[in-house]
């Protein structure tokens, strides 16, 4: 068997032109699927809701803002058009034999109903309705005790820091790897938030999630609430885009930014919001990362229907996992990933992914005319959003930053595995800012 093994290639050694081929004929038959499941969900959806929720197969978005323009209800384009002949051509198949497989485009997504009978209504899903519905979940980890020998200016508290996780993740990604780490709980007060729509946070229906919704969620769940008048930011991922865009509104309050592995694409005459989509979710069969993040960034029925069978079942999944690996509990990886609704995370990806990538230069320039320090740590081996075409590209947009490479360390290996490394590097860089600060 090992001596089979040897003689199979792995898909990426397979010539280019098959594997072209081959992914173009996958993608196309997902792209048929896609437009079937459209039939389907418009037939439950107009049974089981009471205003259903139009889907974005037969939307329009009107006219488009100009190349280099940014839309200003912070909806992504990406959402109204992802390019497939394939699927536009049964679309247009579709529509020319009858009106009656259009779904509803006037449903107001206001008087949404939350959960979507697709969603999870569990107690722990649901627990945010009961809690206000609009404030974030966080965790809250206040600073070490000083020791007695120490003195005043030595035990002297520092700015609090915020952490903000990437997609599909939540709080517990930062909680459960750097906040344990002495190094950086020291003198601070470190804030991990779940984003809106992931982990114990809101997740209604009624929202496009858009870059400003996420930013505003933050003000008013911890910046306005702990009275925060000035803080560093540590984000992820996604989250650096979140991270970035807040900083560049509070330039005043704002200490440093951490951006860990952050998407970043240098501007071109096409829409940045496209070439995020294609970049980061390019219509690839392996790696196996890169095909799954395909098929839920430009299929919407296909990731409603994965989101219905693991999201909305998880408390199943998380018990057969248990049974399975004999443990009393799952990976907080595991579990992250079904903490959402497909409505919350498609219109992240699309609206703050996508669509916050047409924000990035104007809010980078924010950050530089400000003076803010910013530090950027990637991993050489990240597949996700590779170093050679993110953070290379945001150094050159930001010449003060500073660019920390970490060889061997993909997307989530370079937080996880080197937690007290991190934390170490975090609180040298928040000193070196605090005392640059009072110098100045």
């Amino acid at each position: 068997m090992a001596a089979l093994a040897d003689l199979v290639p792995c898909p990426a050694e397979w010539p280019r032109a098959a594997m072209a081929a081959l992914a173009a004929a996958v993608f196309a038959a997902l792209d048929v699927v896609d437009v079937l499941l459209c039939l389907v969900y418009g037939v439950l959806d107009g049974f089981l809701e009471e205003i259903p929720l139009g889907c974005y197969c037969h939307r329009s978005r009107g006219k488009a803002p100009a190349v280099g323009e940014e839309e200003a209800d912070g909806v992504s384009d990406t959402l109204y058009v992802r390019r497939s002949a394939c699927r536009d051509a049964l679309l247009r198949l579709l529509g020319a034999v009858g009106g009656g497989t259009r779904r509803k485009e006037d449903a107001s997504p206001a008087k949404a109903r939350s959960p979507r009978w697709s969603d999870c209504g569990c107690g722990k899903c649901g627990a945010w309705r009961s809690n206000g519905g609009d404030r974030l979940h966080f965790v809250l980890q206040e600073p070490t005790a000083p020791k007695k020998e120490e003195t005043r200016s030595e035990s002297g508290r520092g700015d609090d820091a915020i952490f903000i996780h990437g997609f599909t993740s939540s709080s517990s990604f930062w909680a459960q790897t750097v906040f344990p780490e002495p190094a950086a709980a020291n003198h601070r007060r470190l804030i991990a938030v779940d984003l809106l729509g992931f982990g114990d946070s809101p997740k209604p229906a009624n929202c496009a999630y858009t870059l400003r919704d996420h930013v505003e969620a933050i003000e008013r769940s911890l910046i306005d609430p702990l009275h925060l008048g000035s803080f560093h930011l540590v984000s992820h991922s996604m989250g650096c885009t979140v991270a970035i865009a807040l900083a560049a509104k509070h330039p005043a309050r704002v200490k440093s930014v951490t951006l860990v592995a952050p998407p970043y694409f240098l501007p071109c005459e096409e829409r940045a919001s496209q070439v995020a989509l294609r970049r980061l979710a390019e219509k690839k069969l392996w790696p196996p990362l890169l095909f799954g993040s395909a098929v839920m960034s430009w299929y919407e029925h296909i990731g409603r229907t994965i989101c219905f069978v693991v999201c909305k079942n998880h408390r199943f999944w998380e018990w057969l996992i248990k049974i399975l690996t004999r443990t009393s509990g799952v990976d907080i990886v595991v579990r992250d990933l079904t903490r959402h609704t497909h409505h919350s995370a498609w219109h992240t990806m699309h609206n703050v992914i996508c669509g916050g990538a047409r924000a990035q230069d104007r809010n980078l320039e924010a950050l530089a005319a400000a003076g803010v320090p910013v530090r950027v740590v990637h991993g050489d081996a990240d597949q996700v959003v590779p170093v050679e075409c993110s953070s290379r590209h945001l150094k050159s947009k930001l010449p003060h930053a500073e660019l920390r490479i970490v060889g061997g360390r993909d997307h989530r290996t370079v937080v996880f595995g080197r937690e007290e490394e991190l934390a170490q590097e975090l609180r040298a860089f928040w000193s070196g800012c605090e005392k640059a600060g009072c110098a100045g």
